[in-house]
């Protein structure tokens, strides 16, 4: 049985965890606990179960299966120690509560915002947490540029955007708040887990002559 190397979901060790409290809407912290389940409970055990196998077959130095398995494994569980720790430093806000005086018309977390730059382009974005950015959706961190920029102001207020292609200026024109679709976890293509046939043991090949 050959392992399956078309796994795109790779944790990074070098990602950070923002420091603090993890602001998150509760799409993104659904997001996040199925990720964490499918890794604990499906991908792990099938991976685990390869390497098995692949330990079974002799002389593991040389044994290409038994490495990349051991290797996805420290993958997976340092993937799931990061999940571990953002969904610990997890703060659920919900755009959709109800909302009264400032924090209603002005922009905080959750925040959907209309503005437009100096050319008069509009663009709307959506606040989100760091684990929530989209952005084919608009959803663009509360520590971005644009978040920290974006953050506590109201229509008809202009804000300052220090962006590393340059200073902009925009002009505040609609904040609402509303639920923010996040794009649920989906199993990756090419996970252990989604193969078929046996974990753990080798795929016959063809009858001998």
């Amino acid at each position: 049985m050959n392992m399956r190397k078309g796994f795109t979901r790779r944790p990074k060790p070098d990602e950070p965890a923002a420091p603090g409290s993890n602001y998150i809407t509760p799409g993104g912290l659904q997001r996040l606990h199925d990720e964490h389940r499918f890794l604990l409970t499906r991908e792990r055990p099938a991976v685990t179960a390869v390497v098995a196998w692949a330990a079974s077959n002799g002389d593991r130095s040389e044994n290409a299966d038994y490495q990349y398995g051991k290797r996805r494994l420290r993958q997976i569980d340092g993937r799931l120690r990061f999940l571990g720790k953002r969904i610990e430093a997890a703060r659920v806000i919900d755009p959709a509560a109800p909302r009264t005086g400032q924090a209603a018309t002005r922009a905080f977390f959750g925040a959907t915002v209309r503005y437009a730059n100096a050319a008069g382009v509009e663009r709307v974005v959506s606040i989100v947490g760091t684990d929530e950015v989209d952005l084919a959706r608009n959803h663009v961190s509360w520590v971005s540029p644009l978040g920290r920029a974006l953050l506590k102001s109201a229509p008809g207020d202009s804000v300052v955007l220090h962006a590393p292609g340059g200073t902009e200026y925009l002009d505040v024109l609609e904040v609402f708040y509303a639920s923010i679709a996040v794009e649920p976890f989906r199993e990756p293509p090419g996970a252990e887990s989604s193969s078929t046939g046996p974990r753990g043991a080798r795929n016959p090949g063809p009858n001998p002559v």
